[in-house]
């Protein structure tokens, strides 16, 4: 065994060892380091008992300086804060989670957009080949061995039209033991320029950016859904916060019941006593106290939901959920009547409503899939020219001096067709987007029989409520 074959073994054990040890490591690998929480995967396995004793309140005062920095004592919540509608409003759009979730949204579609225009960028690409060959010939016009170095260089610039631009440098050196050889070493240095536009399948601008027209479709459609959920939580605090102070109001009346069923109470026992009540009339006041003390708990405990609904909307500083704060809305209402007109109330629902936006942008993408698909139906037909400027020589510098002065160039015309048997995959995608944008049509129909029922319930509502509001 020489001793290129003795080298040729070791490198040969070598990758072998290589490969078994990546697969190995690769057998090894696991996502557990992907995931936030250990011991997520261990809640999968089993089911744990719930022990009540562990999560029952702490009557012990923390220590001075358990929270925070040490000796510092921690910052008190306020037992009361005061809250105008604007100052909940502003809140609200500043700090609420469900809208910092919605606004992540609009950013992830821009680059989407960002990532299908970056189809059309130019590319540059090289290529380096070495090869030496040692082959036994059956004549001595042939040479057994050859050493050859290749390389390329250039660049690709897809066009909107579907066509791609090629600008390339490729370069070779060649050396072989054939004693008829004119040049050994021989160098070569080309200029190559050439562009593919296909005529049918896939040609036009319209074709090309069909992906990029949807991902824009796309961004908008978040964007509308991102001021919808902007407008739901503005609507959503407003009707938290009527409802808070519907349920604080409440609760003072309840109080108010209990304080005269108590005096009531103490009445009727002083009545029995003088003897001018029955015992059935103290047993009628204390049902009645009974009663309102459970009409008072009842209210105080909605109060405290309204009032967390509230924090949990806002997700203001030092006014978190747990926190045992005392929200007072002060803002009080000032009830106005409106003679709205049903016609135009609907017709501004039909111009603002997102929904009706969406619909709109998702219609505008079915008709762009639409064309998309009958694009695809057309045989596939390809035009190409290529045109190369030769050099040669026995040194790079003389091969790069002929291919300087143009005395060699080639052109070349290629014309490619095909046409698929059948076609039935590119026409059942023209029936399918047919077909979705005939249903979107039915939706948008549906959705604005549905909003026209929505606004005319809400102003017969309102204008019940207001009858009411006149009848108290």
């Amino acid at each position: 065994m020489n001793r290129t074959a003795k080298m040729n073994t070791r490198l040969l054990a070598a990758f072998v060892v290589f490969t078994a040890a990546l697969a190995v490591g690769c057998q090894g690998t696991s996502t557990d380091k992907y995931m936030t929480r250990t011991d997520a995967l261990e809640q999968l396995r089993a089911i744990e008992p719930f022990a009540p004793e562990a999560v029952v309140k702490d009557e012990t005062p923390p220590a001075e300086g358990a929270a925070g920095t040490p000796g510092e004592k921690p910052q008190a919540a306020p037992a009361e804060v005061s809250l105008t509608i604007e100052e909940c409003r502003a809140a609200a759009l500043e700090g609420n989670l469900d809208l910092k979730v919605a606004l992540y949204s609009p950013a992830i579609a821009a680059e989407s957009v960002t990532q299908e225009e970056a189809r059309f960028e130019a590319s540059l690409f090289s290529k380096l080949l070495f090869a030496k060959t040692d082959a036994p010939t059956a004549s001595t016009l042939s040479s057994s061995k050859a050493e050859s170095v290749a390389g390329n260089l250039g660049v690709n610039v897809p066009l909107k039209t579907g066509g791609t631009i090629t600008l390339d440098l490729p370069a070779s050196r060649y050396k072989d033991n054939n004693a008829f050889s004119t040049l050994n070493p021989a160098y070569t240095s080309d200029f190559s320029a050439s562009i593919s536009q296909p005529l049918l399948n896939g040609a036009g601008v319209t074709a090309n950016t069909h992906s990029i027209r949807v991902a824009r479709y796309q961004a908008d459609i978040s964007r509308a859904e991102t001021k919808l959920a902007c407008m739901r939580v503005v609507a959503g605090v407003d009707r938290v916060y009527w409802q808070l102070y519907s349920a604080r109001k409440l609760l003072d009346v309840r109080k108010n019941e209990y304080d005269l069923a108590v005096a009531q109470l103490e009445r009727a026992k002083r009545q029995a006593d003088a003897g001018l009540a029955k015992e059935v009339d103290v047993i009628s006041a204390e049902t009645g106290v009974a009663e309102r003390l459970e009409a008072v708990i009842i209210a105080d405990n909605d109060s405290r939901l309204r009032e967390r609904d509230l924090k949990r909307a806002l997700n203001r500083e030092h006014l978190d959920m747990e926190s045992s704060t005392v929200v007072v809305p002060v803002t009080e209402p000032d009830p106005v009547h409106y003679n709205f007109d049903p016609a135009r109330l609907v017709h501004a629902a039909m111009e603002n409503r997102m929904e009706l936006l969406e619909l709109e942008l998702q219609l505008a993408q079915d008709q762009s899939s639409i064309d998309y698909a009958r694009n695809q139906r057309l045989p596939g037909l390809a035009l190409g020219y290529r045109y190369t400027v030769n050099g040669l020589g026995g040194t790079l510098g003389d091969s790069m001096d002929l291919m300087r002065d143009k005395r060699f160039e080639d052109h070349s015309v290629t014309l490619d067709f095909s046409v698929p048997l059948g076609n039935a995959d590119a026409r059942s995608r023209l029936r399918q987007a047919l077909t979705t944008r005939v249903q979107r049509l039915a939706t948008r129909e549906s959705r604005q029989a549905e909003i026209t029922q929505e606004v005319l319930n809400a102003l017969d509502q309102i204008e019940a409520n207001w009858q009411r509001l006149l009848a108290n």
